[in-house]
């Protein structure tokens, strides 16, 4: 290639791990508030009582209908007004779990409703608790379903959290762009554009495995 300057490339390398680092905290903490936090939306929706699945499926359509970088901008500049301050990478961590989750909980509630009548008539014949319907029978079953789709917000989320660089949260992208307008050069973004398809080829592969096998 080019014009393209390994020594460059050697200079931001301890500045590209730095932004791996932060990369994958949020990646793994936000996936983690994602999957717990959408299981709980999807079963308040649920609910007999109005006065809980009403509220909750406003707030998750909200949520999911606002960009990702607004909700950014008002966890990190306006939260913190009436409530805790939060680090950059904590209001990055959390604004990607929130948003995730409002479409985890889609997920979920798609493997809910995929299980048969026939497993709910079964506990209920069976006199099953209602606690131990949902967590013996029923969510093990809708959870098996929904994994691939989890996994590919996963890869989603991998995709959008270069944003988190807007509030100072910097993360591969972010740091690749912060050097590149320091030194007025190009290789750190595509340093950064390959690692991004390094992460997401092989776990895009993986998905695609598990799968099939859970298929099987």
């Amino acid at each position: 290639m080019n014009g393209w300057n390994w020594s460059v490339v050697e200079d931001f390398m301890p500045r590209f791990w730095d932004g791996v680092l932060v990369t994958l905290q949020a990646l793994a903490l936000g996936s983690l508030i994602a999957f717990a936090l959408g299981l709980v939306w999807a079963l308040a929706q649920r609910s007999d009582k109005i006065w809980i699945s009403w509220p909750v499926t406003a707030v998750t359509e909200f949520i999911r209908n606002t960009p990702l970088l607004v909700q950014l901008f008002f966890l990190f500049y306006v939260v913190p007004t009436f409530g805790p301050a939060m680090s950059p990478l904590t209001t990055g961590i959390i604004g990607l779990g929130l948003h995730y989750s409002t479409y985890t909980a889609e997920v979920y509630r798609a493997g809910i409703n995929g299980v048969p009548v026939g497993q709910w008539e079964a506990a209920t014949a069976l006199s099953l608790p209602k606690t131990r319907t949902w967590t013996s029978v029923i969510l093990p079953q809708a959870i098996r379903r929904v994994v691939p789709a989890l996994g590919n917000y996963v890869i989603s989320m991998l995709k959008d959290s270069p944003m988190i660089a807007i509030i100072g949260a910097f993360e591969m992208f972010g740091e690749a762009r912060s050097f590149s307008n320091e030194t007025f050069t190009q290789e750190a973004i595509l340093v950064v554009g390959v690692a991004f398809i390094l992460i997401a080829y092989p776990a895009s592969v993986l998905l695609r495995a598990l799968e099939r096998r859970l298929v099987r």
